[in-house]
């Protein structure tokens, strides 16, 4: 089976074709300069493609992405027709959304529906499944949205202790993120050990970088809110602060709320902190130098997701399960060891031979540590298409 893989982004368009029973990808690319002029760079059969093409909207990237995979010379199908689905990546479902679903009217409706909680990514979502509508018309589509996973905590963990009507009147409430990333991970953790019945909480560090507590398989709490700015210190989000801060940075500088949220989504995190860089492995290479700065950053960024862990334990009454993923956390073995430092208390011990890890499925704890500790790294586009070929096979 072939599943093409669809992440629309304003102006650009990320796509793979991938069997979702072996995962394996046999062309990827990238769409970018929508609406510009328009660029195509394509990655099959071992070679690199880089052509430019004229995209005035979502629909010529599409019918670019089409054409190069059933090309006689740089393509990987003879015909549109061996795509068997689509699964197109949605940021913001709301409450409207529990798991991935087939996209027919009334799906499309309820994502325009939530646009108001993802105002950049939703209408970009939509753009991406109207042009793969329009060029495939028989080919099912899929959504898989990016906060469905987390919609099974409970009322105490996503309400916020603000005026009733704003939950009621416009959905006002923690939603979560990085939703198919923490999905993956834990039917992966779970397949590793054996089991359903454990208390597992995720770590997806990277750039941007969310925790989620999972007790049998579903989300008990995550860490980002309304909005992925929520939770730990990221690459250039702030992560949680006092919101007098908004209010006390307008009046003093003259910001408008737009500023003031442009200032905490893309000037702060660690790349504020450090002073530096939003890239780990720079901050990493400045506290070697004696950076003070870096060294900050990387012990703040630590502490708080070593908070959240803990936090998190509490909340689900004990804790068998710690998973690290995505860039930061498969990759950087010094910054799982910082994490895990201090939470000897819980069960966890760490193999520092073990830890000494990148990319790979490993365990990473000690024999005689109470709490399993993993590295899996995520792989999103797998979960999108397992989760669209579930649905197809099962609507046929």
């Amino acid at each position: 089976m072939n599943v093409l893989i669809i992440n629309a982004g304003s102006s650009s368009l990320k796509y793979q074709l991938m069997d979702p029973e072996t995962g394996a990808v046999s062309a990827k690319g990238l769409c970018e300069r929508i609406y510009i002029d328009g660029r195509l760079t394509h990655n099959a059969n071992g070679k690199k493609i880089v052509k430019d093409i004229p995209m005035p909207t979502h629909s010529e990237a599409i019918q670019a992405v089409l054409a190069i995979l059933v090309d006689p010379v740089d393509g990987v199908i003879k015909s549109t027709d061996e795509i068997d689905a689509v699964g197109h990546r949605v940021l913001h479902g709301g409450m409207e959304f529990f798991d991935s679903c087939i996209i027919n009217d009334d799906v499309i409706a309820a994502i325009e529906k939530c646009i108001p909680l993802g105002p950049l990514h939703n209408p970009a979502n939509l753009m991406g499944i109207r042009a793969c509508q329009a060029v495939m018309p028989n080919t099912p589509q899929v959504a898989v949205f990016d906060t469905a996973f987390h919609q099974t905590m409970p009322a105490k963990a996503y309400m916020y202790a603000l005026p009733y009507e704003y939950y009621e009147n416009d959905k006002v409430r923690r939603y979560g993120f990085h939703g198919t990333s923490h999905k993956y991970v834990t039917k992966r953790a779970i397949e590793l050990m054996g089991r359903k019945d454990i208390k597992l909480v995720n770590c997806h560090l990277g750039n941007g970088s969310s925790l989620s507590a999972v007790k049998d398989g579903k989300c008990q709490d995550t860490s980002m809110g309304l909005t992925p700015l929520a939770g730990v210190p990221m690459g250039t989000r702030s992560g949680d602060i006092d919101p007098a801060v908004v209010q006390f940075v307008m009046n003093k500088y003259g910001m408008s709320a737009d500023e003031c949220l442009n200032m905490l989504n893309k000037k702060s995190g660690v790349l504020a902190l450090s002073g530096v860089s939003s890239d780990f492995r720079d901050i990493e290479n400045g506290a070697e130098e004696g950076n003070e700065n870096c060294a900050l950053a990387l012990d703040k960024f630590a502490y708080e997701v070593r908070k959240y862990i803990g936090s998190y334990a509490a909340a689900l009454g004990g804790l068998d399960c710690l998973v690290f993923t995505a860039g930061v956390g498969e990759n950087s073995a010094s910054m799982r060891a910082r994490i895990c430092e201090g939470l000897e208390f819980l069960g966890v011990k760490l193999d520092p031979e073990k830890n000494n890890t990148r990319g790979k499925e490993a365990i990473i704890s000690a024999d005689d540590s109470k709490v399993t500790v993993w590295v899996i790294p995520t792989n999103e586009e797998l979960m999108i298409a397992q989760d669209t070929a579930a649905l197809v096979n099962a609507a046929k």
